[in-house]
């Protein structure tokens, strides 16, 4: 064939492939039988390796699997991916139902499978798939593009060029677990747990090959940012968008005008979940208009419109063995069984949390019981109950100690407290779990330093709290059992690395209680500098938006504390980051046309795109909302603008169009 004869082919392959691909994966209709497909994918094989300018981004080729990675690099995400509440009964339901009724008022819910896989982000740029990025700690993750460019069901090239960034869970298919775990047999090597884990396990191989041979799928449930950018008022709009411009949402979502429908619904896939080709392990619940969630909200560490009902666990027999305790970073003493191994979800279970002397003491918990055990949302072994009349007479009653296991100090309750604390913060437990927690990876991410090195430096007093990391010599390292040069001299640059982390990693590292990932990025974006924070009254903590009572309380009591103020003082010797690398709230402008304005965009812009109005605005001291309210200050309405703008009008909210906005823009440039 001639050149053009030749590209002609390869675009008339691709063209064939994606149409037949998209039969099979997405819509389950196959529309040629394997042996048509595959040959065709060996002829666009063969024509590529010929003529590797005629392979292009999107080419059905692509998903085989590319050249080994030699890592995954960091993505932050520019939408927090935010974890949902869980609600584990009928009542629980209902009080999330009330909360919502009397803040919104009369809002209708959607109700979707809670698809058991690994929640990712996929990045579209003029309707062609350019990132692709696990959760991660939900503001930081690591970039699988080439991983997840093998799933058949996630589109290379959408059939609109829109930029959107949409967010989906990735799982295994029942079969394909099957058949995976027979192979894994096969040659002699370990099974996978449950899909869940086999799911996460192919997208974090640095080998897209073998995330190709592993026959994952992609639901998407939604778009990054604002549900609103792209013409929608509802989530259940957004569904049907994001299926029509290529991606395969779950078809078994369920608008549902009471909560009783909502009942009804997740009564009907509990026993209905076997029936499913995926696993489930729930059903999450959403206030479905963008108005309605915009005006309930968010905490620091989920949105207010939304949570997940965890079906109940699966329940199985075995014997308490003993109880062992623990010692946490705060100094709570938890009890823990330790079992008669035994499988529960997929996954052989030997240890239980019992919570607290209350907990054993309400179900008389007894060692050398027979107890049912069950996995709390799928996930933390629990011990649900104690089977009475299997007793023999033998079983001994468990006594809480008045002492700390660890350093034998007084353990005491802390008013409205369950749980018994150590409050000696000399406690070695608590000094060693407070290093664990500063060197792991959501605070200041110092790789090659793990449990046993942490135990080893505390217990050969090289490290006394998390300041003394930063005093370490190489000397001292290559003292620790199985410590080699090449190992120390990348523990000592990982430590340095960290001295350059922003802000909010130190903060989340230090340990505050009440303060997560969340928080701690909240009071940095906030703040600027530690010191700041540490300055901060109840007042002006309180102040700001998802900062509650608890929080304040916390993070006011441990600045209070001198042998905190000294360990700050000793990082800022070594020369460890005290400040905020993005931009500080307090320093947007307080005057001009946006500034502390609510701003609403509608409609098509031609000027600039939504995205960039988007960050204009909100550099100049606005807040752009998606959904227009008695809230809202300014419209800027394009082309096309539809509901929006009537509301607008209706409610007498100025509307300008995007020449005023440009103008506005540009008298602060």
């Amino acid at each position: 064939m001639d050149r053009n004869a030749v590209e002609r082919r390869v675009q008339e392959l691709n063209d064939l492939l994606k149409e037949y691909g998209h039969a099979y994966y997405v819509l389950d209709k196959p529309a040629v039988p394997d042996s048509v497909y595959d040959s065709l994918m060996q002829e666009l094989l063969a024509i590529e390796a010929e003529n590797p300018d005629l392979i292009f981004p999107d080419s059905p080729s692509q998903r085989v699997g590319g050249e080994v990675l030699e890592g995954f690099s960091k993505v932050v995400h520019e939408y927090p991916m935010l974890s949902l509440s869980n609600v584990f009964n009928e009542e629980d339901i209902r009080d999330f139902d009330r909360r919502v009724q009397a803040e919104a008022g009369n809002a209708t819910y959607i109700c979707e499978l809670k698809i058991d896989g690994l929640a990712v982000s996929l990045k579209y740029e003029n309707g062609m798939f350019v990132q692709g990025s696990t959760r991660g700690d939900g503001t930081v993750g690591e970039e699988i593009t080439a991983n997840l460019k093998t799933i058949r069901t996630i589109p290379l090239k959408l059939s609109e060029p829109v930029t959107i960034e949409v967010r989906g869970e990735a799982y295994m298919p029942k079969k394909s677990f099957m058949r995976l775990n027979e192979a894994r047999d096969e040659n002699g090597e370990e099974p996978f747990a449950n899909p869940r884990n086999a799911a996460a396990g192919s997208l974090r191989q640095l080998d897209p090959k073998i995330a190709a041979s592993r026959n994952l799928a992609v639901f998407i449930y939604g778009v990054g940012g604002d549900g609103t950018a792209y013409g929608q008022d509802s989530h259940s709009d957004s569904l049907d968008f994001l299926a029509s411009i290529g991606f395969e949402t779950n078809n078994k979502s369920k608008r549902c005008k009471t909560i009783e429908e909502v009942l009804e619904y997740i009564e009907s896939w509990q026993e209905r979940r076997q029936d499913l080709d995926y696993e489930i392990d729930g059903i999450v619940i959403k206030v479905d208009s963008y108005e309605d969630q915009e005006q309930l909200g968010f905490t620091a560490k989920s949105p207010r419109w939304a949570t997940a009902y965890k079906f109940p666990a699966e329940e199985v027999h075995t014997k308490l063995l003993d109880i062992e305790l623990s010692v946490g970073r705060t100094g709570v003493v938890t009890p823990t069984a330790i079992l008669e191994p035994v499988q529960v979800a997929g996954t052989t279970v030997a240890r239980a949390s019992l919570h607290n002397e209350d907990l054993i003491r309400e179900k008389d918990i007894r060692i050398g019981d027979a107890v049912v055990i069950r996995k709390a949302g799928d996930i933390i072994p629990e011990v649900v109950t104690v089977l009475i009349d299997q007793r023999k007479g033998n079983e001994e009653p468990y006594h809480m100690p008045e002492n700390c296991p660890v350093c034998n100090s007084e353990l005491v309750r802390i008013e409205g407290e369950v749980a018994l604390r150590c409050v000696n913060p000399q406690c070695p437990a608590q000094m060693k779990e407070a290093l664990i927690h500063f060197v792991s990876r959501n605070a200041m991410n110092i790789e090659g330093i793990g449990e046993r090195v942490v135990d080893q430096l505390y217990t050969s007093s090289l490290v006394h709290d998390v300041s003394d990391l930063y005093g370490l010599t190489k000397e001292q390292l290559l003292s620790l059992e199985r410590m080699g040069e090449k190992s120390a001299t990348n523990l000592l640059n990982a430590i340095e690395a960290s001295k350059t982390n922003s802000l909010e990693k130190l903060l989340f590292g230090l340990g505050i209680r009440h303060v997560g990932v969340r928080a701690a990025h909240i009071l940095s974006e906030e703040f600027g500098t530690l010191d700041e924070i540490a300055k901060a009254d109840a007042d002006r903590l309180t102040s700001i938006h998802e900062i509650g009572d608890k929080v304040a309380d916390a993070v006011i009591t441990f600045f209070a504390n001198e042998d905190v103020l000294e360990v700050i003082g000793k990082l800022k010797t070594y020369g460890v980051n005290m400040d905020y690398k993005g931009r500080v709230r307090q320093e947007l402008p307080t005057e001009g046309p946006f500034a502390g304005k609510t701003v609403v965009l509608t409609g098509k812009l031609l000027i600039l795109t939504r995205n960039e109005a988007k960050e204009r605005i909100e550099a100049l001291g606005g807040k752009v909302s998606g959904s227009v309210s008695k809230k809202t200050d300014l419209v800027i309405a394009g082309e096309e603008a539809g509901s929006k703008l009537v509301k607008a009008e209706e409610l007498g909210i100025t509307v300008w169009n995007e020449t005023e906005l440009v103008d506005a823009l540009g008298e602060k440039e």
